[in-house]
C-alpha cells in the first residue's frame, strides 16, 4: 500500500491518477476529515480542476496516462504557485523522495523528478506544422490535448518560431473549425485604436464613428480570438480584456449596453509575461487568467532533427507556387543548415530558403554558395571553408 506523509491541507485536495486504487487510498487517508477530496484521471482534467477551484494539495500519479508528471509538476509550479504537489507511483511503492514534499500547509515544493519517457510514441504534427523532434512530440501531444477543451492557451516562444500556425491548428483541431479565427496583432494596431478594435463602437461613440462597428472579439463569434504579442497590450485594456475572459460579454465603446460572446481566446507572446508582471507592466491576474495551459514553443535552434525535413517543406511549397520541380538539399547544404543557430527561428529559415531557390536557377540542387545568412546572425560561425574542412566536406 503506498504511504503518504502527513499534510495539513487549508482548501480542497485533488488527486490525479487513472488507477481507481490509489485514488481510493487518498479518499480513505482524508476519510472524515473536514477537506474535500476530488478525483481525476489524467494531467490535462487536472489542470481544468485547478483552475476552477480552491486547492491547497495535489496528489500527482506519476504514471499518468496524457502528460508527463515532470512537466505537468513544471506547468503546476509556474500557474498555481501555492499548490503543495505529492507525485506518487500507482504501482503501490512509496511516494518519491520528500526533499520536495510538503510537510505543512502553505508550502509550495518544488519537485526534481527522475527522468522517464517524455511521451511514448510519435504524435502527429499538428495540422500545417512540420516536425518530429521529441521536443516538438511533446509540444504535438500538449496542442493536441488542449485543443479540444475550449480552455484559454497561451503560446509561448522566441519570435519566428510559428506561434500563429500552432493557434491555427489549435482552432483547426477544436469543434470551432467550422467558425471564425480571428486574429489581433496588439504590437501593430495603435492604442488609441486597439480598444475600438476589439471591443467595437457604436455610432457617434467618438468623431469619424459615423456607424457602428462589432469589432473583432464579436467578429469571433462562436470561434477563436488569436491575441498575437499579448504582452504588449496596454494597461489599460487589460482589465477590461480579463472582464471579458472571466463573464464572456463585451461593451462597445459608446453604451452601456453589454453582449454576449461565444470565444475562445489563445494568446501568444514572445515576452517574459512574469518579468512584466513584476514591472507593472502587465497585470498579474490576467497573466494567470491567460496562462491556465501554457504552451511553449521551442527555438529552431532546439529542434535539430527538424530543420533539413522543414527545408525541403519550404522547397516544395515554392516549387508548387512555380509550377516547377521542386529543389533537392545536397548534403553540404543540408550539413550547413543543421550547424547553424537560427537566432530568426523558423521564419528565417524559410527566407534563406526562398533566397537559395532563386540562386539556384535551372540546376534544381541548392548547394553551400545558394545559402546566404545575414552578418549580423552568423558572425558566431567559423568561415564557411573552415566549416567545410572540419566536417570533411569538399570545398565547392
Amino acid at each position: 500500500m503506498t504511504t503518504f506523509p502527513i499534510l495539513a491541507p487549508v482548501g480542497g485536495v485533488l488527486v490525479a491518477s487513472a488507477n481507481s486504487a490509489l485514488r481510493e487510498q487518498v479518499r480513505d487517508r482524508f476519510h472524515g476529515q473536514r477537506w474535500p477530496v476530488q478525483e481525476v484521471s489524467g494531467g490535462a482534467d487536472a489542470l481544468v480542476k485547478l483552475e476552477s477551484g480552491n486547492w491547497q494539495l495535489l496528489y500527482l500519479d506519476r504514471r499518468l496516462p496524457d502528460l508527463d508528471a515532470e512537466e505537468l509538476v513544471g506547468i503546476i509550479q509556474r500557474r498555481f504557485p501555492g499548490i503543495q504537489v505529492v507525485v506518487v507511483d500507482s504501482d503501490g511503492g512509496r511516494p518519491l523522495p520528500a526533499s520536495a514534499t510538503a510537510q505543512s500547509a502553505g508550502c509550495s515544493p518544488r519537485r526534481v523528478l527522475p527522468s522517464a519517457p517524455v511521451l511514448g510514441p510519435a504524435v502527429e504534427p499538428l495540422p500545417g506544422m512540420i516536425g518530429q523532434s521529441e521536443i516538438m512530440r511533446r509540444f504535438n501531444r500538449l496542442a493536441r490535448l488542449i485543443a479540444p477543451r475550449g480552455n484559454t492557451v497561451l503560446i509561448l516562444g522566441p519570435t519566428g518560431t510559428g506561434k500563429e500556425l500552432a493557434a491555427r491548428a489549435i482552432h483547426a483541431l477544436s469543434p470551432r473549425a467550422a467558425r471564425p479565427f480571428v486574429v489581433v496583432n496588439c504590437a501593430a494596431i495603435p492604442e488609441p485604436l486597439l480598444e475600438s478594435e476589439l471591443f467595437g463602437y457604436s455610432r457617434g461613440a467618438f468623431t469619424g464613428a459615423v456607424q457602428s462597428y462589432a469589432g473583432r472579439i464579436q467578429s469571433a463569434q462562436g470561434g477563436t480570438l488569436f491575441l498575437d504579442e499579448v504582452g504588449e497590450l496596454p494597461i489599460g485594456l487589460q482589465a477590461k480584456l480579463l472582464r471579458f475572459l472571466d463573464q464572456k460579454e463585451v461593451q462597445r465603446l459608446g453604451t452601456s449596453e453589454l453582449a454576449r460572446a461565444d470565444v475562445r481566446v489563445v494568446a501568444a507572446t514572445n515576452a517574459d509575461l512574469e518579468q512584466r508582471v513584476e514591472r507593472g507592466a502587465f497585470r498579474s491576474d490576467l497573466y494567470y487568467r491567460l496562462s491556465a495551459f501554457p504552451l511553449e514553443l521551442p527555438a529552431l535552434a532546439d529542434r535539430g532533427d527538424d530543420i533539413v525535413p522543414l527545408a525541403e517543406h519550404f522547397l516544395e511549397e515554392l516549387a508548387k507556387a512555380a509550377k516547377l520541380p521542386a529543389a533537392q538539399l545536397s548534403r553540404e547544404a543540408a550539413v550547413m543548415l543543421e550547424s547553424r543557430l537560427w537566432p530568426g527561428n523558423v521564419r528565417e529559415l524559410q527566407h534563406v530558403m526562398e533566397r537559395a531557390s532563386i540562386l539556384a536557377e535551372d540546376a534544381r540542387v541548392i548547394r553551400p554558395e545558394h545559402l546566404y545568412f545575414l552578418e549580423r546572425a552568423r558572425a558566431w560561425q567559423a568561415p564557411r571553408d573552415t566549416f567545410l574542412r572540419r566536417e570533411g566536406l569538399e570545398r565547392f
